[in-house]
Parts: C-alpha cells; sequence; structure tokens
C-alpha cells in the first residue's frame, strides 16, 4: 500500500506540471456546439432509441431490479465504488434540466452540467467520438422516458482518486477531446467500435491509475470491475478463413452462440441489451473493423500460483477420468463440442488464455449465453462447485487446457480458492 501511494503521488506532481503546459483544452467552451433548439422529430427519436442500444447504455444506467435508466447500478473500481447516474427526465435528479448541448458536454468532454468533471467510470474517452447529432438523438428519446425520481447512493472513491485535483490529473494523462473532422473521417465500423460500442473500455487493459493502455490496444485484459477477463477482439481469427471467421463473429455477436463458441460473463449482457438488436450491415462493419485491426502488444501475463511439473502431471491424469465422467458428453471426447451447442474447447479462446479466471469462474458457477431472436433457448454451463473438490476443479482444468492441441498453463489450488 505504501509503494502505491509513493507510486501515485510521484504520478500526481508529475502529471500537475504537464496540466498546465496542456492547459486543458478539453475545459474549453468553444468546444460545445449551441443548441438547436428545435424540437425532437419522430425520425430523431426512433434513430436515438437504436443509438442508445447500440451503445448499451441501459446495462451500466439501470440497477439490478430497479427501473430502467433511472441508474443507480454500482459500478466497481480498484480505487472504490461509483454508482451511475439517473438518465430519465425528471427534474431534480434526472436530466429534465439538462439541454441538448449539456448532454454533448458531458458524451464529449466528460463534464456534468454544473460543469463538474465526471468521474472515468462514465466512458468518456470513447464517447467523445460520437457525433454531436447522434449525441441530440440519443438525447431525444431518453427525454420520452417516464421520469424517476431516484438519486444514486454516494461513491466511496478512496482519497485522493475522490478529489477534483485527481480528477484533473487523470484527465491530462488520459483523455483529449475528439475533432469533429476525426469523428467525420470514421468509418461505421470504427464508429461502432470506437465511440457508440466503446468497446476498449473493458477489451484495452488498463494501467495502475485506470487509464487505457493504448500499446495493448483491443488485446484483451482483466476487467477489475467485474472480475472477468476481456478477450482480445483485434486481427482475424486464426483458426478460420476470413469469411468464415467474420461470419462467426458476426453470429456471435448478434445470437450470443457461434458454432464453435459462445459468449458469457458481462458480454453475455451486452449481446442480450446491444448487439443483438443492431441491424446486420451494423453488425458486418463491426466484424470487418475488428478483422482489420493489426494484433498489438499482448497486455502483461498475471501472476499465477506456479504448479511444479510433477503436479501438473498428476493432475492432467485426475483431470482426464473427471473430464469423462463430467464434461465429455456434452463437449465431446476430442473437446469437439457441438456446433451452435455446447462451445468447443479444442482451440477455445476462453481455455487457451494465459489467465484461467473465465474458465474458473464457468467451471465453478456455470453460465448462460443470453435468451437472443436468433438463439431463443440457449443452452448454459451448470456450475460444478457444489459437486467437485477445488482440487478436482484444477485438475480438470489443467487437463482441458494441456488436450487436444491446447497449450495453456496448469491451473493451481490457490487460484480456484481465490475464485
Amino acid at each position: 500500500m505504501k509503494r502505491r501511494l509513493i507510486a501515485t503521488g510521484a504520478a500526481l506532481a508529475l502529471a500537475i506540471a504537464f496540466s498546465t503546459w496542456l492547459n486543458q483544452p478539453e475545459l474549453a467552451a468553444e468546444d460545445i456546439a449551441p443548441a438547436t433548439g428545435a424540437s425532437a422529430t419522430l425520425e430523431q427519436v426512433t434513430a436515438g432509441e437504436y443509438l442508445t442500444r447500440a451503445g448499451n447504455c441501459g446495462a451500466c444506467h439501470s440497477a439490478p431490479g430497479g427501473v430502467p435508466f433511472a441508474g443507480g447500478r454500482r459500478i466497481a473500481t480498484p480505487f472504490g465504488d461509483v454508482y451511475s447516474s439517473n438518465l430519465t427526465p425528471d427534474d431534480e435528479t434526472g436530466l429534465g434540466r439538462w439541454s441538448e448541448a449539456d448532454f454533448y458536454r458531458a458524451l464529449h468532454l466528460g463534464q456534468s452540467r454544473d460543469g463538474r468533471l465526471l468521474s472515468p467510470a462514465f466512458p468518456y474517452t470513447s464517447t467523445t467520438k460520437i457525433s454531436r447529432a447522434d449525441s441530440d438523438a440519443i438525447f431525444a428519446w431518453l427525454r420520452t422516458l417516464p421520469p424517476v425520481a431516484q438519486v444514486p447512493p454516494p461513491s466511496t472513491l478512496e482519497f485522493p482518486y475522490d478529489s477534483a485535483l485527481a480528477l484533473r490529473v487523470w484527465r491530462a494523462l488520459n483523455f483529449r477531446p475528439a475533432k469533429a473532422a476525426d469523428i467525420a473521417a470514421m468509418d461505421r465500423g470504427a464508429y461502432l467500435v470506437e465511440a457508440l460500442g466503446h468497446c476498449g473500455e473493458c477489451h484495452t487493459p488498463r494501467g495502475r491509475l485506470g487509464g487505457l493502455q493504448t500499446a495493448s490496444r483491443l488485446m484483451g485484459g482483466p476487467i477489475a470491475s467485474l472480475g472477468w477477463d476481456a478477450l482480445p477482439i483485434a486481427g482475424p481469427d486464426p483458426a478460420e478463413s476470413a469469411d468464415r471467421g467474420d461470419a462467426e463473429r458476426a453470429a456471435l455477436l448478434k445470437t450470443g452462440v457461434s458454432r464453435r463458441g459462445a459468449v458469457s460473463g458481462p458480454m453475455s449482457e451486452v449481446v442480450f441489451h446491444s448487439l443483438q438488436y443492431l441491424r446486420d450491415d451494423d453488425i458486418a462493419a463491426i466484424t470487418a473493423y475488428l478483422r482489420a485491426q493489426p494484433l498489438a502488444a499482448p497486455p502483461p501475463a498475471p501472476r499465477v500460483p506456479q504448479v511444479s511439473a510433477e503436479t501438473a502431471k498428476a493432475q492432467r491424469r485426475e483431470g482426464a477420468t473427471i473430464y469423462r465422467e463430467h464434461c465429455e458428453s456434452c463437449h465431446g471426447g476430442e473437446g469437439q463440442g457441438r456446433p451452435s451447442i455446447y462451445p468447443a474447447l479444442a482451440g477455445s479462446r476462453i481455455v487457451n488464455a494465459v489467465s484461467a479466471t473465465n474458465a474458473l469462474r464457468l467451471t465453478l458457477a456455470g453460465g448462460f449465453p443470453p435468451s437472443t431472436e436468433g438463439n431463443p433457448q440457449p443452452y448454459g454451463m451448470p456450475p460444478f462447485s457444489h459437486q467437485l473438490k477445488r482440487e478436482q476443479i484444477a485438475a480438470v482444468l489443467t487437463y482441458i487446457r494441456s488436450a487436444w492441441g491446447n497449450d495453456a498453463p496448469p491451473v493451481s489450488v490457490i487460484e480456484v480458492e481465490r475464485q
């Protein structure tokens, strides 16, 4: 903790020195276009609903069991918890007194109506790339929601992360507002991935102070707030041709399942609330854009307890028996799975990831792909935490991660206990 505070203090001091030189261009009032003053049209409201779904706004701005878009969802961070804001048009606690320009200021500059700097838990590092026209359309649709009077709980950010100075420093280090020319130059795929969908907010790793590590852009990494790992999404599928790879990825995004895989964890929620509603041409634009992205440097490998060669050999032997008893009936004797029903384990990116976090969570707690129009009754993974001992979980995953051409590190009992 002491080292962390020293490192944080040094970073703060350095950033403060830079902030004067940078002159905080993101706070310039002239960067905000004036409100149009025109009434919203039906076309604009309809477009706004689609754009809001594309941005998956409701997922974060709806508390579990609460009123949609009324805020209050807990967002855990390594520095404390924050809670999402109320997007309904309530005058006192929501957006009722906001203007189009106020809303665009929040998306583009990360500032509230009163000029207060917003927490970077709100992904304005990506929403800054949303066009003014789309911002106005989203705002127009949000204005059609029933107003709900609800104040989110106060954040529990630790000092100094709860201070305005810390926010200014973080912005100086990690945020530059997008320029109108750059926004206009993005093709549809780039716009959906980088701006509306803000995919990089999860699929790009973060540094110690929570800034996106652009050197590893779209290469995945741990999502500290959720306890899952985001998979790398840049580049083509090395196991498929370009056409087949695009078709597989499109099916995964649109329905939650593909011929060889299925989404799970936080990505299941993204497909359920957002991606399944996108037009096929937008899904195609996303897949084409992601395939074209160059592979960046992978994030640093996680520190995991080491397993000796002798222990790993014993685990694989025991794991093979456990697999035959509990896993083979669904995933097959060669880990081939069943197309669009049970994910293949041979060649699986989750199985072969250096970190076993996602595989552990699915094995212990189970999981379901989302119910979508294209796959309304998904097959799920049952939990095994009540059937298998921790040592058995580690053994069967070690076996799976080394069988049928898979090549991933063995799993220790300590890793299982940490879950």
